[in-house]
């Protein structure tokens, strides 16, 4: 019950996390564009902060300081599924969920992301399935991707082995089941991949959606 505490929990950890890697744009009096996660103003300085170090100016260089216009690339188009395929799929997940103690609701939610709930869903680069797991990952796995029972069941048990390896941290588990744990690890934390960070906020999305009001 710990592991769906910190789930929840981690919905609003999750949006504020996400503003805080929103960017900026400083633009100077040459007419140039400087990329900054953050800055900060001291005196007639002004500091410019990158996840790789930071750099510092002349304030009166600066002109102006423009969010980072930031558009999520758009989602891959793929047949929607039946709602009786929506129905059988939704019965797998929650059945996996409540094996492996995660909320159903999340569980969907990256399904929801990952395939739409279309059990036939091949990516471009080869993932397959409802969980659209990498070959190399289902065996790891010891499941037959194709069969949606061992996808849900494997791509379930793999999100929750995440959620451990990242001390329940939602948005690393997401980010390393969308980039592979070696991007998370490399940049101790979500690595800065405009794809992944998109996917972690449509999860969110999609898991707020099927929350009960409360």
């Amino acid at each position: 019950m710990y592991l769906v505490r910190a789930l929840r929990s981690a919905a609003i950890l999750l949006t504020c996390a996400w503003s805080a890697m929103a960017g900026e744009y400083a633009v100077l009096t040459s007419g140039g564009r400087l990329y900054a996660e953050r800055h900060e103003a001291d005196g007639g300085k002004v500091t410019l902060y990158t996840k790789t170090g930071s750099t510092e100016m002349e304030a009166s260089r600066v002109v102006r300081f423009e969010p980072e216009d930031y558009v999520p690339p758009p989602e891959a188009q793929t047949v929607p599924a039946t709602s009786s395929q929506t129905a059988s799929a939704v019965e797998l997940i929650d059945d996996a969920a409540r094996k492996y103690g995660l909320p159903p609701a999340f569980v969907r939610a990256v399904v929801a992301a990952e395939s739409g709930y279309r059990t036939d869903a091949v990516s471009p680069k080869g993932a397959i399935g409802l969980m659209q797991l990498m070959p190399a990952t289902a065996r790891e796995l010891g499941a037959d991707p194709t069969i949606p029972e061992q996808n849900v069941d494997a791509g379930t048990r793999y999100l929750r082995d995440l959620l451990l390896k990242y001390d329940n941290h939602a948005y690393h588990a997401l980010a390393a089941y969308n980039a592979g744990p070696g991007a998370v690890d490399k940049y101790h934390g979500v690595p800065p991949y405009r794809e992944t960070q998109a996917y972690i906020l449509n999860v969110l999305r999609l898991w707020r959606q099927q929350q009960p009001e409360q």
